[in-house]
């Protein structure tokens, strides 16, 4: 690529980082890394009646907890949302100025128009081309108003919008880096709004107009902006601009196929997080939704993706959100992380109850997880003492009499062991079952009713790890408490 390549995420701040979104961020982010390019935040905040508070905020959280980090755009720093870069701002409502004169430059060159139909005549027109089964577009009913007659009427304050004057005629081809060739006939494309009668821009010129201020090469966006390449390619056009080159991603769909959404479960990054997916654990997964480098494997760094994209390869058809494999790769991220690292995610994650037994319960049941969010539950069975009575103590067709001579015998081979044993839950496991051995005595029957007499519950971690998490002290006392419920 000749250009440097620069590529854009560009989100509205009407909420949270959806899944869709971080699939986007993270193609923009991969191809940046590809060609030792550039990849920009910037955000899209023209629609202002639909702007939440703090979600600049969020989104930026969002990004930074998965390390899809930008390079220049919007930031926020201690609270405070700056541009930083020398192609900003990068806040699209503070280049309203700009984009009011690119508008009156279209309608100049004669490709764009004032329009002051009201929202209920333009109602009145959708009705009725539904009725007649027409396509829902404007009728052009001021597109060939007197532009001084139209501009003077805009300077007394009559409400107007301004709209691009699209050809009436033919048809526009278009190169889609992940759908090829795609021709749409004009007859299908409406004369778009440009400008809203709030003085703002829309979509359509602010985004296509700062791509090219910013010197975007190239722009990876959701595929419900396929439609409207038309009008954005026909600015660039007008307007003498190099064009960027465009890829429209495929939807994400729940598995009965239906477009991924809040109905059908968490859409939100944020919210995937909260419960204890890793972040490299999500990444990896979204990055894998509709794109797959490679046939063999499952688990890759954000840092090999990146070296691995090529935006081409991503499958034209929608990518089914697959909850289970989302968990069994997070189960894989967790199994792989230092022991260390893990109980620091517990604890900054709010999963890690307070207490000696419980850090050490926490160990054993790291490679049991799914998700973080359910070590509590875990760490909880492997410390609490459950009620129990002493028939569960016996094994299967084992006798009371046989499980408490198993667990006498078991009380004073455990009480001749050291601290330091009860630190090595591989060297306690080897040891004891060659002492059951020794003994002449079967796992189960000597096994099962330690387990019960250290947890109270017939299903729990092995004796080994019970024995692990209680140390020594905790650990007779149990016993001596299930031989005297068996007394």
């Amino acid at each position: 690529m000749a250009s440097p390549v620069r590529v854009r995420f560009a989100p509205s701040p009407t909420g949270y980082l959806h899944i869709g979104g971080l699939r986007t961020a993270l193609y923009n982010w991969f191809m940046a890394r590809k060609h030792g390019g550039s990849f920009l935040l910037r955000v899209e905040d023209t629609d202002r009646a639909r702007l939440v508070e703090g979600a600049i905020e969020n989104l930026y959280a969002s990004l930074v907890a998965c390390d899809v980090k930008p390079d220049e755009g919007i930031m926020v720093e201690h609270g405070r949302v700056e541009s930083r870069g020398e192609f900003g701002p990068y806040l699209q409502s503070e280049r309203r100025e700009k984009h009011l004169a690119y508008a009156y430059e279209l309608i100049e060159k004669g490709h764009a128009y004032y329009c002051f139909c009201t929202k209920e005549r333009l109602e009145e027109v959708a009705k009725n081309q539904q009725l007649n089964k027409q396509p829902v577009m404007y009728d052009r009913h001021c597109r060939d108003l007197s532009v001084k007659d139209a501009e003077n009427r805009a300077a007394v304050g009559d409400e107007h919008v301004i709209r691009l004057k699209v050809p009436l005629e033919g048809s526009i081809v278009m190169e889609d880096m992940i759908r090829g060739r795609v021709e749409i006939p004009w007859a299908q494309v409406d004369d778009q709004v440009l400008i809203k009668s709030d003085g703002y821009p829309t979509y359509h010129l602010a985004a296509t107009c700062d791509d090219h201020d910013m010197r975007i090469s190239h722009v990876i966006r959701g595929d419900e902006w396929l439609s409207s390449l038309p009008k954005h390619l026909y600015i660039f056009q007008i307007m003498g601009w190099e064009a960027p080159q465009y890829a429209h991603l495929p939807l994400l769909l729940n598995a009965d196929k239906s477009k991924l959404s809040k109905r059908q479960g968490d859409v939100a990054v944020e919210d995937y997080l909260k419960k204890g997916y890793l972040p490299e654990a999500l990444v990896n997964f979204v990055a894998l939704l509709g794109w797959n480098p490679t046939a063999d494997r499952e688990v890759f760094t954000k840092e090999e993706l990146a070296g691995l994209f090529d935006i081409t390869k991503v499958n034209k058809g929608g990518a089914v959100f697959n909850i289970e494999k989302l968990d069994w790769l997070n189960g894989e991220y967790i199994k792989a992380l230092p022991v260390d690292e893990y109980l620091l995610r517990l604890s900054r994650g709010g999963f890690m109850p307070e207490g000696v037994m419980q850090e050490r319960a926490a160990r054993i049941v790291k490679d049991r997880l799914v998700r973080l969010e359910e070590a509590p539950g875990l760490i909880d069975d492997a410390v609490a003492m459950a009620e129990y009575e002493a028939a569960s103590l016996v094994w299967k067709k084992s006798t009371p009499e046989d499980a408490k001579v198993r667990l006498e015998g078991a009380r004073g081979y455990v009480a001749a062991k050291s601290e330091a044993w009860f630190a090595d839950v591989k060297m306690m496991e080897e040891e004891t079952r060659a002492w059951i051995i020794e003994k002449g005595w079967g796992n189960g029957d000597t096994l099962w009713p330690l387990r019960v007499a250290l947890s109270g519950r017939e299903k729990s971690p092995s004796p080994f790890e019970l024995m692990f998490v209680t140390g020594k002290d905790e650990a007779l006392a149990r016993i001596d408490k299930a031989l005297a419920k068996m007394a």
